[in-house]
């Protein structure tokens, strides 16, 4: 009901996109052992930077030795709503090191407010790739594009995009190999689609491609039995939760949005058992991550049109809350998960394991300064008023709209001011300064300050805590998530009124340096 009222709302212009926003669902297996064909000789293929697809834990550890990853991840555009969306679940949470949970949004371009994506990197998370307009099997400009325009309107630095998923999950080969061409550490588009608890399963941990892909092998062509060969680019499988049909219960995306046990309507007390069984079979066994894979408008209580259960919100609260009372349960991003992956440390010496810690950029909250931190760029940002979708930016206004042919346009100068500035290579985000052309702070070690507490032994912070939302009772009451920074910083509202105010005052912020950068399609 509410999503086709959100339909209604959008029109036609957003249709494909909210259509298959639950672009993640499958239907049952989409690998088999014979199907992968898959070999590998872990003598040969060796952390940091190759490992073979395989159930056991990296580095030989014993899954008592091993955390518990939960992955959070999010698609499409960033919009003050989807952030509120994400933010009712994740915004008061800590891990068990005190930190403030990161996650993963793969960001695609069409209506997203770069100001948000700006604050939301310089907030800890982790900004990866969706292509430039939501395209499935895309060609070489919606990727790179992306990367460009990323980094041209919103300053995230190049290096710092690491991570893809095609929209709709809808690779090929050729999609790994343009990854690979420019870069990428990691796809995430494939599905692991067989329960952990069967002996078939293709629930890997995150594996190179240097021996081919072993998932999804029944689904995609020309992929599997060894193919394709990509030394040293990373598949992290997506991980289903299955129902009680078992493997032939699935649920990829969204999986609140789906019926369960063959069931013709959404049953919330179904879904959070089946994802409970999920989780604790992964839990019991050898620990392979599982993720919350999201399109976060679904659940939006600040889009007009939009009206998702209430009971649902907290369900997934609920589970939230679940997770987080077991041990050695940590709420990560792909980059954290990848990072420990590649260098898999036992619990008990995540203490000092660097990627899970947060380091909090120490900017004085009187500078004014146009860089991720509200307090700090408030009425520094520049409106470029396109009609298609108006946008704010700390990066100046480029004379055009972007797109695949052309992702980072001359920047367009308004009378009596000047251009600004683009993020260069050795400065970090929230240090520099667009206006000026300046950077605040090129050290990390007094840039940063470590805000983790000691994980101790004997059982000590062992468990996460805190909870979702601003507020949510479960008392039926609808919800009013605030857009709360990570790091600390004062509540802003950017946005309010009717749609039309909303896609003027949200979609924000696109950056066109006057002198042009190129990344090569290859």
């Amino acid at each position: 009901m509410w999503i086709s009222a959100l339909l209604s709302v959008l029109g036609i212009a957003l249709q494909v996109s909210v259509v298959t926003a639950q672009d993640g669902s499958i239907s049952g297996p989409t690998s088999s052992s014979s199907a992968a064909g898959y070999s590998c000789d872990p003598s040969q293929c060796q952390l940091p930077n190759c490992n073979c697809a395989s159930t056991s834990p990296p580095g030989g550890l014993s899954p008592s030795d091993v955390p518990q990853f939960v992955v959070f991840t999010a698609d499409d555009a960033i919009q003050s709503y989807t952030i509120d969306s994400v933010n009712q679940f994740l915004a008061q949470r800590q891990n068990p090191n005190g930190c403030p949970i990161k996650m993963t949004y793969f960001t695609s371009l069409n209506y997203t407010n770069y100001t948000l994506v700006t604050d939301w990197f310089v907030a800890g998370n982790e900004i990866a790739d969706h292509t430039m307009t939501h395209v499935g099997s895309p060609p070489a400009d919606e990727i790179n594009g992306n990367i460009i325009a990323l980094n041209a309107l919103a300053g995230i630095p190049l290096d710092a995009i690491q991570g893809f998923r095609a929209p709709y999950l809808n690779y090929t080969a050729q999609t790994l190999q343009l990854l690979a061409n420019v870069d990428f550490t990691y796809d995430s588009s494939s599905a692991a689609s067989i329960p952990v608890t069967d002996p078939g399963t293709d629930a890997y941990w995150p594996y190179t491609l240097d021996n081919g892909l072993a998932n999804d092998c029944l689904t995609v062509e020309g992929i599997c039995k060894g193919l394709p060969k990509i030394p040293g680019l990373w598949e992290i499988p997506m991980y289903a939760f299955f129902d009680e049909l078992g493997i032939d219960g699935p649920h990829l995306m969204d999986p609140w949005l789906d019926t369960a046990n063959g069931a013709s309507a959404v049953n919330d007390t179904a879904t959070f058992e089946y994802m409970k069984n999920t989780f604790t079979a992964h839990y019991t066994g050898n620990r392979q991550p599982i993720g919350l894979y999201t399109h976060p408008i679904h659940l939006s209580t600040t889009y007009p049109g939009v009206d998702p259960p209430n009971s649902t919100i907290q369900m997934i609260n609920d589970y939230l809350d679940w997770l987080q009372m077991q041990q050695d349960v940590w709420i990560v991003s792909n980059e954290q998960l990848l990072a420990w992956v590649r260098n898999p440390v036992p619990v008990s010496e995540l203490d000092s394991f660097e990627p899970l810690k947060c380091s909090t950029p120490q900017v004085d909250s009187s500078l004014k300064i146009c860089n991720g931190i509200p307090q700090n760029e408030a009425g520094l940002l520049e409106e470029c008023d396109f009609p298609d979708f108006p946008f704010f930016t700390c990066y100046g206004c480029p004379q055009v709209e972007v797109s695949p042919s052309n992702p980072n346009p001359p920047q367009q100068v308004p009378a009596g001011q000047q251009i600004r500035y683009r993020l260069p290579s050795n400065c970090s985000t929230p240090f520099w300064d667009p206006i000026a052309g300046s950077c605040l702070c090129q050290s990390s070690a007094c840039a940063f300050t470590d805000n983790s507490r000691p994980i101790g032994p004997n059982g000590a912070n062992l468990t996460g805590g805190g909870t979702g939302g601003d507020g949510f009772d479960g008392s039926g009451s609808t919800p009013t998530p605030t857009y709360i920074n990570f790091n600390g910083a004062t509540p802003v509202k950017l946005w309010s009124g009717s749609l039309v105010g909303m896609m003027s005052a949200l979609a924000v912020g696109a950056f066109g340096a006057a002198t042009g950068w190129v990344l090569v399609n290859v």
